[in-house]
């Protein structure tokens, strides 16, 4: 998966940057065949992160949190994009309902 990290109008430490590429790499595992992958720090009106994680036929999940400093925002932001992720119907296993648990076809 290709992984883009951007910043706008601050400053980022190295650190911060291989932390951000650690936890998306982490997050993408969940997705359904995630093929590229965008984080976004930005300096404006408080520290602010934005997530982007594309998947096949079109669809993008995005989160977006704000935070004291750029690492709490990056943590809020993966929380978010974890929950989406694990609300997709893409997600959700087969298998769950009644028939299952007795046996029936």
């Amino acid at each position: 998966m290709q992984i883009t990290i951007t910043t706008r109008h601050c400053d980022v430490p190295e650190t911060l940057r291989e932390r951000a590429r650690t936890l998306l790499e982490r997050v993408a595992r969940v997705a359904p065949r995630p093929h590229h992958g965008k984080v976004l720090f930005i300096g404006d009106h408080g520290p602010t992160v934005e997530i982007q994680l594309h998947v096949p036929h079109g669809e993008i999940h995005v989160s977006r949190a704000q935070g004291a400093d750029h690492a709490s925002a990056l943590d809020l932001a993966v929380a978010k994009m974890r929950r989406q992720l694990d609300k997709s119907p893409k997600r959700r296993r087969k298998g769950t309902g009644r028939r299952a648990k007795i046996g029936l076809p």
